[in-house]
């Protein structure tokens, strides 16, 4: 990077952090830590409930996730707005009104401690592990552009984030992601136009949109029909996005303490729920303009000689391998004169959509607009230029995965950040590497302030019967914070080599415990005559083994299913386990009475 954009992110960065610890003035105690006096206004906690969902991996891997596989992973957020419905109609008014400070403190109320503590450590142990790979995500962007050892990236930049949390709490992580989106939006905006702005004379934002679309990059909409049969296989489609991602939508918003702590900071039951009806609102277009960002750098390189492959150190591995070096140059020399054909082609295509009379091809030569039968004879010949590309770099992929030490050949994380250090200008790469350290500082902070917060309410102070002052309950949740911050540096060694693309990873691990959690909180709110909190408990953790099981069996290939499909699983697992084990039971306590009892 240049100077500039050095001191563009560094300004950037110091602005939030001095920000954020002036406006963390709180009472020291458990309230002031954990929810802010409950004292926000909705807005505050709609921007603090999408700083906390919409972490550097969305800005980072959604681009690049568009890029590869086109926009249908939108139809993931689809059950958002849904869920946002339930979860205000049933889940908030019960948090609010138990003045809880995580949302399982209503389940040792509801049934027993045993089954408040299964679930504080489901929610853990899944939190913990996702901010792990959420404090890799800008590691990974210090270690590409500075060539640094990514263990002592990790380890620097984690720090940091420790600091930065342990001194402001909920106030701090609210107030400075307001600033940060702020800063985000405007950042990714301006990282579309100059998409736009750096296309050949004559070429504009339609015609970009015209080329991604005729390369299959705008299937925003796939019915995961394929041969006159479902393939429960297909990670996204509209009924994964609508059924799964409904039940994925509603376990995380509704008992994810990231997010219950954002929303019980509100000023009130009304200021609760318009914060999470606004962020349904708001979330699929939001996702949905991040992703054409993608398409638009797709699109940008179909005039410009794209990477054989976006991750510069594998390939830089791979150049030096022997006999593999020699390989990768009659690959790429292949692969750069498929890049000439196509552009070409492309370039003719994208002037012929133009009413305009003729014009200059790369050789000089007066060329008239093509009539719209030989446009298709053209697209046709792109995408069979697009299809051979495609195979040179999966030849390229495959080598990089199983023929060198420590090859990772996943580079769907790199594309977007390639493309803004190859690209932009000075000023506005440092402003584009700031937004996506800001990202991670919000989403990251909030997700290590609600570990600390279910540490010491749930665990802690369940288990500590000596009595504590509401100065020492503060001083030691900031020692759990500083904990589980070292727990997050410790999972972000691990994740170099997870295979997927980053915003897909953190939703697989996320599906593996959401479903279960959800359908816990489902029997308690929904099932009143269940009130044995052992039948709770062996139906989460039987229906937990069996998530788990289907997960590997899927992965080693022995059944089909998208990993969305586990949440739906996972929730009826628990409520017809329960339901089973309630009726076979002969001796069960008395009925504790309505479905809205919070005391």
């Amino acid at each position: 990077m240049s100077t500039l954009d050095w001191i563009v992110l560094v300004l950037t960065l110091a602005v939030i952090v001095v920000y954020g610890l002036y406006k963390s003035r709180t009472t020291k105690n458990l309230d002031g830590y954990f929810r802010s006096n409950r004292n926000l206004s909705w807005g505050l906690v709609l921007l603090s409930i999408m700083g906390t969902q919409a972490s550097a991996i969305t800005f980072l891997s959604a681009p690049g996730q568009a890029y590869t596989d086109g926009i249908r992973f939108v139809q993931y957020y689809f059950g958002i707005p849904l869920a946002m419905v339930v979860i205000c109609i049933f889940f908030v008014p019960i948090f609010r009104k138990g003045n809880y400070y995580t949302a399982y403190e209503y389940l040792e109320q509801r049934f027993n401690g045993g089954t408040r503590t299964l679930t504080s450590f489901l929610f853990l142990l899944q939190r913990g592990l996702s901010t792990g790979i959420s404090v890799f995500a800008p590691s990974l962007i210090l270690s590409s552009l500075m060539g640094w050892d990514i263990t002592w990236t990790n380890i620097f930049l984690g720090g940091l984030l420790i600091i930065y949390t342990i001194s402001g709490g909920a106030r701090a992580v609210a107030y400075t992601q307001q600033l940060q989106l702020i800063i985000v939006f405007t950042g990714m905006f301006l990282a579309g136009w100059m998409v736009v702005h750096l296309l050949p004379e004559g070429v504009g934002f339609t015609d970009a949109l015209a080329i991604g679309g005729q390369l299959g990059k705008f299937n925003a909409i796939s019915t995961g029909v394929v041969n006159g049969k479902f393939d429960w296989s297909d990670q996204y489609n509209i009924w994964s996005g609508l059924i799964g991602g409904f039940f994925l939508a509603l376990s995380y918003f509704g008992t994810d303490q990231s997010q219950v702590g954002r929303y019980l900071t509100a000023q009130s039951l009304k200021e609760s729920r318009m914060g999470l009806l606004m962020n349904g609102f708001v979330k699929v277009p939001m996702q949905f303009l991040i992703l054409l960002v993608g398409v638009l750098v797709f699109s940008f390189y179909q005039f410009q000689q794209a990477p054989i492959f976006f991750n510069q150190v594998q390939i830089d591995k791979l150049r030096s391998s022997v006999p593999y070096g020699d390989s990768l140059r009659i690959a790429e020399d292949v692969y750069n004169r498929l890049g000439l054909q196509k552009k070409e082609m492309v370039l003719q295509y994208a002037k012929s959509r133009s009413a305009s009379g003729t014009y200059s091809s790369s050789a000089g030569d007066q060329v008239a607009p093509t009539p719209p039968l030989e446009q298709e004879v053209l697209i046709d010949s792109i995408r069979q230029l697009q299809y051979r590309s495609d195979s040179i770099r999966g030849r390229v992929k495959y080598w990089i995965g199983t023929k060198i030490p420590g090859g990772d050949s996943n580079d769907t994380n790199y594309i977007f950040l390639r493309f803004v250090v190859d690209q932009l200008p000075p000023g506005l790469v440092g402003l584009l590497i700031a937004i996506i350290f800001l990202a991670s500082w919000g989403s990251i902070a909030a997700a290590i302030n609600s570990l600390a917060s279910s540490t010491m309410i749930d665990f802690h102070k369940r288990f500590n019967k000596r009595t504590k002052s509401p100065e020492q309950g503060y001083r030691i949740s900031k020692w759990y914070t500083l904990g589980w911050g070292i727990f997050c540096i410790a999972v972000a060694m691990f994740t170099y080599n997870i295979g997927n693309s980053l915003i897909e990873a953190v939703n697989v691990l996320g599906s593996l415990f959401y479903g279960v959690v959800l359908g816990i909180f489902l029997v308690a709110f929904f099932m009143p005559r269940v009130t044995s909190g052992k039948q709770v408990f062996w139906a989460a953790l039987l229906a937990e083994l069996v998530v788990i099981a289907v997960f590997v069996f899927s992965k080693l290939g022995w059944i089909k299913l998208a990993f969305l499909w586990l949440n739906p699983l996972g929730a009826l697992l628990v409520l017809f386990l329960t339901a089973l084990l309630h009726m076979t039971t002969k001796k069960n306590r008395p009925d504790q009475g309505a479905i809205f009892k919070t005391e």
